[in-house]
């Protein structure tokens, strides 16, 4: 493996940690991007029935459907299977540690 695709699969393991931390905890990210685009009829019609701070809340629960499903993607992209997970946090170890 050269360097350049070390880095990348070392970005790609951070990031998926990242999530996972994220989608475990019940608080919210410290980050925040705006603006976000979602449907107009999503807004509105939630509206109608529900509270602003539901919607938030909706909309939060379906970033997280999202986000759990591309990380799932990513995971098999960049690492494929547990094993070959496995066997780069072990090269992760042995290069720290020298």
């Amino acid at each position: 493996m050269d360097e350049a695709e070390y880095q990348k699969k070392y970005a790609d393991l951070r990031i998926l940690k990242g999530i996972q931390d994220y989608l475990k905890s019940e608080e919210r990210a410290d980050t925040a991007v705006y603006p976000i685009k979602v449907p107009n009829e999503l807004v509105y019609q939630t509206l109608k029935f529900k509270k602003p701070e539901e919607l938030d809340t909706l909309i939060h629960r379906i970033f997280k459907m999202g986000l759990s499903l591309w990380s799932e993607r990513l995971y098999n992209e960049a690492f494929g299977s547990e094993e070959q997970l496995e066997n780069f946090i072990e090269l992760v170890k042995k290069r720290t540690k020298d």
